[in-house]
């Protein structure tokens, strides 16, 4: 009984591998990149907003370089990766949302939009320019000087995401 169960078990795990091994590099994040791509290169994102943020633009592209970083075998590249990014910030704002009657504010907004290029070495039709956009709520009883360290943080991660998710992910 033992021996049929380790032999269905071996089966199947020998299954999965020739099934995820045979159709390119995956990765447990979903991220499907070509096996011969070894390289991805970020480049740095100036801020071409009108309303600039000194911090944003390193924060961003480090927040980028640490996702395909840490979400995949690629190594980083300075310059000329087989997966490659580029673009730039070309939205910081906060708005006021949600208007009370007394013409006062429950929350604000604060928006980050970033055009990004991606170039595919080996699978060019895969090739885009896209700008990417997230925003929070947050109280308007807060200063976002207060906030806005970890509001960017947050808004990195979800842009970060999206970027990745277009670019390897495929869905």
């Amino acid at each position: 009984m033992i021996n049929k169960t380790k032999l269905h078990i071996t089966i199947i795990i020998g299954f999965l591998v020739l099934l995820l091994g045979s159709c390119g590099v995956y990765s447990f994040t979903g991220a499907s990149i070509p096996p011969e791509a070894k390289t991805v290169s970020v480049q740095y994102f100036p801020n071409k907003a009108q309303l600039v943020e000194p911090t944003l633009s390193p924060l961003f592209t480090d927040a980028l370089r640490d996702k395909f970083s840490t979400q995949t075998t690629l190594e980083m590249a300075a310059k000329g990766g087989d997966l490659a990014l580029e673009g730039e910030i070309t939205g910081y704002q906060t708005t006021p949302v949600a208007i009370q009657g007394d013409q006062t504010s429950a929350l604000n907004r604060l928006t980050i939009k970033v055009n990004v290029r991606f170039f595919n070495k080996f699978e060019p039709d895969k090739d885009f320019e896209q700008e990417f956009s997230q925003y929070i709520d947050y109280s308007s009883s807060k200063d976002l000087s207060a906030v806005k360290a970890e509001l960017i943080d947050q808004l990195n991660e979800m842009l970060t995401t999206d970027i990745f998710n277009k670019a390897v992910v495929n869905w």
